[in-house]
């Protein structure tokens, strides 16, 4: 079944048309660092993005991350996302891998991403390689040390501002002094620190030479892309995000592709940048190289959005991240199950359940609970095959008491079906319940068909067996194990009548 576009993505490809319409055959100007205007510019319209060179690094870090990169690739860890765009199944140029706090996710492009745990103090984290132990570890001495940078650089942008000091450098180099740039409201130091306090990190790897398409970016004429234009989803509001990123030993031989091109070097790996919607500003494409990392301060996520343009080597990168985790940790789906199965009263051997309630608010509440376990935890989780199983088997046991839950949840649907089919029920109470059920039910029907269609797609078949993705939990209508059949058409449909039956 095809998706139907959010007002928010319809806009967003509003905007895209208008622009390139406006831009005809035109390219927007842009500026690399050979241009005099560069650091100029950077510093006018680009003051929260600041560069860190990689003589900035200890150099102990930089061997044990890049041994992290290489362990993680050879052990077949990191994967080309099957994502959801407009409706359409595809799957990400970009290989990636989540790893962050125990029980963390991260949602992107209608993807939920659970973490690897890296070995937060107090964790006890069993993992199937020392290799992979050893990697998540250093991710984790990676991240600590880029939280304190970020720290760092954002109180030195508050005592700037605040000593109405206008012009600031914006690369920091391994001799130059620690400041930050560039005029906003500073933050206090708890909001500083929160802002700061990076929980997850998304592993991103590619090798262009082994794509046989890269799109060419459609603005500026900056060249192939790894990434297009984005803004970073799902993060803390005006949190910063910090890139640390390492290509790899590539061919030596010029790139074939226009060894004449004005612009930047299509060899080497940029990060391009623009102010969102902006035809005036010229953009900016920053070189990459080995070890260096970036970082966006306060709102330039929001305001500005950016790029990966892809260069000739095979490049990794860690992006950490402060992941709006409100509704996206296994502590918050326990919890929100354990207020659905409140209502359960008793669970027969049988299966049979018996309620304490069947207030229309409760019910409703359970049902929408019962939604959120089954689509945005148990089908995210298991559409990814068993490419957790490759680090760790931490999300086990987790995931087997989730669907335990939702399976009881089952039940409670059932025996508020039974409740409304039953004979005698007042005609205004059997009304009440089939109004606070009836969306979600008919919401599960359809996302139920959706999922499973996606797991059948062309691009889903195409993926190696430990990749596949599961449609699970999926039962057949013999099934006597579950009260409710899987598909819920019959159900939807009966539960209309009723309620239209009802009606004078």
């Amino acid at each position: 079944m095809k998706r139907t576009p959010t007002a928010e993505e319809r806009e967003r490809e509003a905007k895209k048309l208008r622009l390139l319409e406006e831009l005809e055959d035109t390219w927007l100007p842009y500026l690399t660092p050979k241009d005099d205007e560069f650091y100029q510019q950077w510093q006018l319209k680009y003051p929260k993005l600041i560069l860190r060179e990689a003589g900035g690094v200890p150099e102990e870090l930089h061997r044990e991350v890049q041994e992290a990169f290489v362990t993680l690739h050879k052990h077949g860890c990191l994967f080309r996302d099957l994502v959801r765009i407009q409706g359409k199944d595809l799957l990400t140029p970009v290989s990636r891998i989540l790893i962050g706090n125990p029980g963390c996710t991260y949602k992107y492009l209608n993807t939920r991403l659970f973490a690897v745990p890296w070995p937060v103090k107090g964790s006890d984290i069993k993992y199937h390689e020392a290799g992979i132990a050893a990697a998540c570890q250093a991710l984790l001495k990676l991240n600590n040390f880029l939280q304190i940078e970020t720290i760092q650089a954002w109180e030195e942008l508050v005592a700037k501002e605040r000593a109405n000091i206008d012009v600031v450098p914006v690369c920091i180099g391994p001799d130059f002094p620690r400041v930050g740039m560039g005029a906003f409201d500073g933050p206090d130091e708890v909001d500083i620190k929160n802002r700061s306090a990076y929980n997850v990190t998304l592993l991103n790897f590619m090798d262009p030479q082994k794509m046989p398409y890269l799109k060419e970016e459609p603005y500026f004429g900056m060249g192939k892309m790894a990434l297009g234009w984005h803004h970073d989803e799902n993060l803390v509001d005006r949190s910063a995000v910090a890139v640390y990123s390492h290509s790899c030993e590539g061919p030596e031989e010029e790139s074939e592709d226009d060894p004449q091109l004005e612009g930047r070097d299509p060899d080497i790996w940029h990060v391009g940048f623009k102010i969102s919607w902006d035809i005036e500003t010229p953009g900016l494409a920053i070189p990459l190289h080995q070890g260096d990392c970036y970082f966006m301060l306060d709102d330039l996520n929001a305001t500005h959005q950016h790029c990966v343009l892809a260069g000739l080597p095979p490049r990794f990168s860690s992006t950490h991240r402060v992941a709006e985790c409100s509704t996206g940790t296994l502590d918050y789906i326990l919890q929100r199950c354990q207020l659905a199965l409140q209502n359960v009263c008793d669970v027969k051997d049988s299966g049979d359940v018996s309620l304490k309630s069947l207030e229309p608010a409760v019910l409703k509440q359970g049902e929408e609970i019962h939604n959120e376990v089954e689509f945005e935890w148990l089908r995210q989780f298991w559409f990814q095959g068993n490419r957790y199983e490759k680090c760790t088997d931490w999300w086990c046991q987790p995931m087997t008491q989730l669907e335990e839950m939702w399976r009881k949840m089952e039940g409670v649907t059932n025996t508020v079906l039974h409740e409304v089919r039953r004979e005698g029920v007042p005609v205004g109470q059997r009304n009440e319940i089939l109004t606070a059920i009836l969306a979600s039910l008919t919401t599960r029907q359809t996302l139920r068909r959706e999922w499973h269609a996606r797991c059948q797609s062309c691009v889903a078949r195409t993926l190696p067996e430990d990749q596949k993705p599961e449609c699970r939990p999926y039962w057949e209508k013999d099934d006597a194990s579950m009260p409710l059949p899987f598909d819920l058409t019959d159900v939807v449909s009966e539960l209309r009548g009723l309620l239209l039956e009802a009606k004078p």
